[in-house]
Formats: structure tokens, sequence, C-alpha cells
């Protein structure tokens, strides 16, 4: 059996320094990140929860990288499974965002190609930004029209070769490429995915990862626990080690495209 990561009781890192860290650049410019946590074997879950595998140091690193974010994006799956709710920043990050010109709160994104989402269900009701779902064309109307009660229903199926689903064997694909550009479209230039790997799986092969957070848990899990991708058209991407650090025996990495 594996034993989680005890959390730190001080913060490890210092704001200020964190922010510099994962700071873009050029924000103008659409980049997508994708944050993810595993163990030293690769497991994504313990228990079937990423979260599981954290620690205090992890958490500083997830607030920053949704306070530097315009838009985070997320599975259909995943918002099951990890209990999300409506996306909404603690105070002092809303206020840092306000004093930096943006956006108290980013955009909620769900990849959804059944629509297998409770509009009842306080990611909707607690938002405090209406949220956007990507669809596919094969996504029940019945669905799209109570979802669209409540967030900005998109049927995402561009001409490109780049089909996103949230989870193995979803028909209807959802274009990766148009998905960025209509997010682009709308100012989310700076966009944030965590997860599920079903959907990271399928960025990978549509090519349309900027950059990549791990998180590597000092723990070994073993067991039937998938890897942070999984699933969509094989491809191999170069990368480049960004930014690395360390808190207590947690490694932090941030990689980004070699051609960038």
């Amino acid at each position: 059996m594996s034993t989680s990561p005890e959390p730190a009781d001080e913060p490890a890192f210092d704001t200020g320094d964190l922010l510099a860290a994962y700071a873009v650049a050029d924000r103008d410019r659409p980049h997508l990140r994708v944050n993810f946590i595993a163990s030293i074997d690769g497991a994504a879950t313990h228990d079937g929860l990423s979260g599981a595998l954290n620690n205090a140091a992890d958490k500083q690193v997830f607030d920053t990288l949704r306070r530097l974010c315009d838009v985070v994006i997320v599975g259909a799956g995943t918002v099951r499974a990890e209990g999300y709710v409506g996306m909404r920043l603690p105070e002092p990050d809303a206020a840092w965002r306000r004093e930096h010109g943006l956006a108290e709160h980013p955009v909620f994104a769900i990849v959804s190609a059944r629509l297998a989402l409770d509009p009842t269900s306080a990611v909707f009701t607690d938002a405090p930004v209406r949220p956007i779902v990507f669809t596919g064309p094969a996504a029940p109307e019945s669905q799209r029209a109570a979802l669209a009660q409540v967030a900005d229903v998109i049927v995402c199926d561009g001409p490109g070769n780049a089909p996103v689903t949230s989870g193995a064997g979803v028909p209807g694909g959802i274009d990766a490429h148009a998905m960025r550009r209509e997010l682009a479209g709308r100012g989310l230039t700076q966009m944030l995915c965590e997860g599920g790997p079903h959907l990271f799986g399928t960025l990978i092969g549509a090519d349309a990862v900027d950059e990549v957070c791990l998180t590597v848990s000092p723990v070994l899990e073993g067991g039937p626990a998938g890897r942070i991708a999984r699933g969509g058209p094989q491809r191999t991407l170069g990368m480049r080690l960004a930014h690395a650090a360390s808190a207590g025996d947690m490694l932090f990495l941030r990689y980004q495209r070699r051609d960038a």
C-alpha cells in the first residue's frame, strides 16, 4: 500500500518567486499549458484521485497556475471524479488578478463529447463567470439545450484532424485547434488544462500542447493506476526543461515546446 506525501506545515515557496517562475513572456500569444502530478513510477492517481498524491507545496504551484491563466480546461470525467465546483479563486488570488488587469476569476471550460453533465451542479450554479462547454456534433440536442441555460455550449467540430474527447471511445470528436481558436477569439489566450489523462492524450495527438507542468510526488504506487496521458493518436513532441524546483522530496518541472 502506498502512503501519500505529508503536507508541509508552512508554504514551501515564495509567492512572488513562483509567479515569476511560471510567467509567460507574451500573454497575447495563445498558450496551452497542461498541469499534472504523478508518482515516481508514473501513476496519475492514488485510489482514483490525483489530489491524493499532492501536498501543500504542490497546492501552491496549482494555485499559481490558476492565478496566471485566463481559462481552466478540464475533461468532463475529471470534473466528476475530482469533485470540481465553481471556478472561484480565493480572495488573495482574485485581488492579485485585479491589480494586474486580469478578470477576478478564470473562465471554466469543460470538454464533453456526450454532455453527461448536470446543469444544476455547483460547477454551473456557483460559477462566478459563465462557463464554457465544448462538445461535438453528436452531442444530444436536449442536453445541449439544458446546458445552454447555464453555460456557453460550443459545438467544436472544425475541419482540422485534431479530435479531443473527454473519455476513451467517445464518438463525435471535438477539434482541439478549433477549441484553441475559439478561446483565443474570446481573449482567453492563457489556457490551463488540468486533465484528465484522456484529454491530455488527445491534445498530445493533436499537437496542441505548448507547455507541461509536472509535479513528481515522492511515492511509488504500482497497481492499476494509469499514467497522466492516455489514448489519442501517438505523436512524439520534443520538449525542453524551462524550470525545475524542489520542496522537500517533491519535484516540480516545467517543460516547454522545443520549437517555441
